[in-house]
């Protein structure tokens, strides 16, 4: 077997010999357009002498000189006698053109002819004004050496240096346009850990890395796994919603594995010109077989991978020629080199079968969204470098974020630290965390929206009938908060329900549940207002949503049983389906939803109806604080004081001066100290200012 360290002589010199080609190649370049130059030069210099001189005869001269016209004899080194005649003098050549200005006389000199004795005759009998001068011309002599380096060298060492220059950047940007190295690869190769990202900076996904550890493993200590007869595993790919990590795993595989790490974005292999996304797959699996070991990551592997029919946008022959190369060099490079694919999608069901099937992506790791103990991890990740108070407790934030990604956990840990530097403190508090969880999710506060009393009214009600319709169901999802104050994702106020317990599950009471409380909001407007606004558009839409799933997918309906109507599209992005049945059954369905939001709008307004006590109690407390947690309305609906409650560990108490500050309210710059308002009482339960707010309330 050939031992691969003989080759890098021959490799170095053949790259010796390729550098000094190309130069012997510009030289020889730039030594052709500097003589073209200097001729061309010379062309015009001769063009443009030709157009302001006028050649004439010797006797013609001579007649001139004798008619008193001329007023200067120049004689050059090269024959020639250059006249300068009088300012209002009017030549007329042969042809019968006339020449009266910007234009000079010449002619060639004859030898022995005695023209400067004539002139100095011709001097003798005028005036001293009228007199010919006349001179010889001083031309310095050149020497060969230095005309030729001032000539060809110089110029020609000029254009060689400013073609290197600009082929340098040529090639590092791509070509001309592109056009340069358009087949070449333009992936990013990082040597060992230059990434900057371990295993230890990825949390939340255990199962995803014990897959990726294992293939590592196996780059390093391959002995172990090919003594029982294990092959390595060609490609790998991660599958997961946007924001789970994926993109984070690949570069902590490059961090971990110590061998080169090709990294390149599908969209990468494919340009304007045909064929050129095959060539860079091409050339991209050729550099990586000159390294292996090593490992290729294809981000977005979906813009080259998709199925080659109709159905998910196929027929695109620049994408399936792409596509067609890649599983050509899946198939064709050897295992034993050691060169493993990694691919990252959120939409795996556009990919093409060929490309998914064993051989080529022998694993398919999903990277999901965090459990609790996922996000706790991943909380505790992202905050390793960040100043915390005290009062911190992660596990808390972590169960208030359930359904988070990992990048809104490191986003909301992020606008924390914000929170905390624009309210001057030097350490994040529980109150910044959540506060910064409220950001992420429902937009920072629109401060100079401005709400009438009624609107306001409207809104409150609207929320608490929400909260409270998810408090008197046993399967509903707990209130966390309810909020009043407009955000900037466009909500005038939202009622936030997080569950306690993780639920991997839904049942048909569940979602029935969920859709009461939805349809809750619209209802206490009913009732209270006998009105109905456009606040719940979003809800309505929600609970559409729910209802059509019941229908259509989870086959949770007598009418239809256990038939599907759809099909899922897009599991890891919007989740939406497709309805897969005709007209008339489609039609039917829409009837059944119809039929399911109706009854549990009836079952909505009774439970304010049995509890319209505590709906305008929770409304009028609301109202006057505008933010209130969901311990606070438990405690109204039980008989405790709503003041001495807690929200995830942050105390929510008034603070001395009577009056309570919603946390979100809070977020504000500062710059200078600010000063409290003045102390003032709290008005006593069952004042005449309590009652009158709840008669205009309607209670």
């Amino acid at each position: 077997m050939p031992n691969q360290n003989d080759q890098k002589p021959n490799d170095n010199k053949n790259g010796n010999n390729n550098r000094y080609n190309g130069l012997l190649i510009l030289v020889g370049w730039a030594l052709v357009l500097t003589v073209g130059l200097n001729y061309l030069s010379n062309y015009v210099t001769t063009a443009e002498t030709a157009k302001r001189t006028i050649q004439i005869s010797y006797d013609e001269m001579l007649d001139l000189i004798d008619e008193n016209v001329v007023t200067e004899v120049a004689f050059l080194n090269n024959g020639q006698i250059w006249l300068t005649t009088q300012e209002d003098f009017v030549y007329v050549d042969q042809d019968g053109n006339s020449h009266d200005k910007n234009f000079t006389l010449f002619t060639m000199q004859i030898d022995n002819t005695g023209l400067t004795e004539r002139l100095d005759t011709h001097n003798q009998d005028i005036p001293e004004e009228e007199r010919v001068t006349y001179y010889r011309v001083y031309e310095p002599e050149t020497p060969f050496l230095m005309e030729l380096m001032m000539g060809y060298v110089l110029p020609m060492v000029l254009m060689v240096a400013v073609f290197s220059l600009f082929f340098r950047m040529m090639a590092k940007r791509g070509g001309l346009g592109g056009i340069g190295s358009v087949g070449k690869s333009n992936a990013k190769v990082y040597m060992e850990k230059q990434t900057g990202v371990t295993f230890k900076d990825v949390a939340g996904q255990d199962e995803a890395k014990e897959s990726l550890e294992e293939i590592i493993d196996f780059l390093h200590n391959p002995a172990k796994y090919t003594a029982i007869g294990a092959k390595l595993p060609k490609g790998a790919l991660l599958v997961g919603s946007p924001g789970t990590g994926k993109t984070l795993l690949a570069k902590a595989v490059a961090g971990e594995a110590g061998v080169p790490f090709f990294s390149i974005s599908g969209s990468g292999f494919v340009e304007m010109f045909v064929g050129v996304g095959a060539s860079r797959v091409r050339d991209l699996f050729q550099e990586a077989a000159k390294v292996a070991p090593c490992i290729i990551f294809i981000d977005e592997i979906d813009a080259i991978g998709k199925t080659r029919d109709s159905r998910f946008g196929g027929g695109n022959d620049e994408r399936e020629q792409t596509l067609n190369q890649l599983l050509a060099e899946m198939d064709g490079f050897d295992p034993s080199k050691g060169i493993i694919v990694l691919a990252a999608t959120n939409r795996p069901e556009v990919l093409d079968k060929a490309l998914l099937r064993p051989g080529r992506f022998d694993r398919r790791i999903t990277v999901d969204r965090p459990n609790l103990a996922g996000r706790l991890a991943t909380l505790q990740v992202h905050t390793r470098k960040i100043h915390l108070a005290e009062d911190v407790d992660l596990e808390k934030i972590a169960q208030a974020t359930a359904g988070c990604v990992g990048a809104d956990l490191a986003n909301t840990v992020n606008e924390a630290a914000l929170r905390a530097v624009r309210h001057g403190r030097r350490a994040v508090r529980q109150e910044d965390l959540l506060a910064a969880f409220e950001v992420v999710i429902a937009g920072a506060e629109k401060k100079g929206t401005v709400i009438t009393e009624q609107e306001k009214k409207i809104i409150a009600y609207h929320e608490v009938g929400h909260a409270l319709a998810a408090a008197k169901q046993k399967n509903a999802q707990p209130v966390t908060k309810i909020t009043i104050v407009p955000h900037t994702q466009g909500a005038l106020g939202y009622t936030l329900h997080l569950p306690e317990e993780e639920k991997f599950l839904m049942s048909k009471e569940d979602i029935l549940t969920e859709i009461r409380t939805l349809v809750a909001g619209r209802c206490a407007e009913e009732l209270v207002f006998d009105t109905q606004t456009s606040g719940a558009a979003n809800d309505i839409e929600r609970a559409t949503d729910l209802a059509r799933n019941l229908v259509a997918r989870f086959g949770m309906t007598e009418k239809f049983g256990m038939m599907a109507l759809g099909s899922i599209q897009s599991q890891y992005l919007d989740g939406g389906y497709s309805m897969n049945c005709a007209q008339e059954t489609f039609a039917a369905a829409d009837q059944e939803v119809i039929a399911i939001l109706q009854r549990c709008h009836d079952e909505a307004r009774t439970i304010l109806e049995e509890n319209r006590e505590k709906l305008d109690e929770i409304a009028q407390y609301l109202f006057r604080k505008e933010t209130i947690t969901g311990q606070e309305m438990m405690a109204i609906l039980e008989g405790r004081d709503p003041e001495k409650e807690e929200y995830f560990g942050t105390n929510l108490q008034p603070k001395g001066d009577g009056t309570i500050e919603p946390p979100a309210r809070s977020v504000h710059m500062i710059s200078e100290p600010v000063l409290p308002p003045a102390p003032a009482d709290p008005p006593e339960a069952g004042t005449e200012t309590e009652t009158e707010d709840k008669d205009k309330m309607g209670g």
